[in-house]
């Protein structure tokens, strides 16, 4: 009993700490009231710090109210254009305008087919896809294509990094931006990971931090879940975010470059002035 004071106040500072803790974990800026996630993961918190956030889109949201998607707070846009050689998303172009319509910067990713022909493939995006100078660089969607109806062939490492050399090569070519690639966890494990590209990278990750699950490999945008909500659209979208600041989002908004590489990108002449 002699001690039961003292061990009464070690509990009263330890329940005092515990509260202090959950109020400064509730002053973390929420930059977005008005969007959701229905499935929540507590791995990925850490995202609602970054105040630059976006959201990736194809025919599978419908129909999508742009002005209620600006007026939530979204900055930028990814919207599916082409994959394969042949398919077309049925709602690009009316996704693509209804982006530029309400000022959200958007950028267009073709989703590969590795039994298709790389050329053909490139081809195939740039013939629908506009070269505008107030779009996003073009995102390279890379993945394995397990659940496509025509091709789920998995090619060996070393060509598919061929096709995707060849890829990126004639996006550059053509748009003058320095690509993006878009992967997930199992495909940068098996033909990414060790791999050099001076390429973006956007990095799927819906249970953890992307340094987490991927090994020596920077992010410029996280996808970090696939059951977001966003007035304007119904139904559960992706949900992306910018690795940095808003000055940082406007340098990469001037230049296509990540401006923790500029220096050197610029050396190489893939960063640009907007408009030029």
């Amino acid at each position: 009993m002699l001690f039961a004071p003292s061990r009464a106040l070690a509990r009263l500072a330890i329940v005092a700490a515990a509260a202090l803790l959950a109020v400064g974990c509730s002053l973390a800026p929420d930059f977005y009231p008005q969007k959701g996630d229905s499935a929540p993961h507590h791995g990925v918190r850490r995202v609602h710090t970054l105040p630059v956030h976006g959201i990736d889109v194809s025919h599978w949201q419908g129909r999508i109210d742009w002005d209620r998607v600006r007026a939530a707070g979204t900055r930028f846009a990814f919207i599916k254009a082409t994959e394969g050689g042949l398919h077309l998303d049925p709602r690009f172009h009316e996704n693509w305008e209804g982006a530029r319509r309400v000022g959200i910067p958007r950028g267009a990713y073709h989703f590969i087919f590795w039994c298709r022909d790389p050329v053909e493939q490139a081809r195939w995006f740039i013939e629908n896809v506009p070269n505008e100078p107030d779009m996003l660089p073009p995102v390279l969607d890379m993945e394995w294509n397990n659940h496509s109806r025509l091709c789920r062939r998995r090619v060996p490492r070393e060509e598919a990094l061929e096709k995707t050399r060849v890829i990126l090569e004639m996006f550059h070519r053509h748009y003058g931006r320095l690509p993006i690639i878009y992967t997930d966890i199992n495909f940068h494990r098996d033909v990414l990971e060790g791999e050099h590209f001076d390429a973006t990278f956007w990095l799927r990750s819906v249970a953890a931090e992307p340094h987490e699950r991927y090994r020596d490999r920077r992010w410029t945008f996280w996808q970090w879940t696939q059951t977001g909500t966003v007035p304007g659209i119904r139904g559960g979208v992706d949900r992306n975010a910018f690795y940095g600041t808003e000055r940082e989002w406007r340098e990469f908004l001037s230049t296509d470059c990540d401006p923790r590489d500029a220096a050197r990108l610029n050396a190489l002449g893939y960063c640009r002035t907007r408009g030029s």
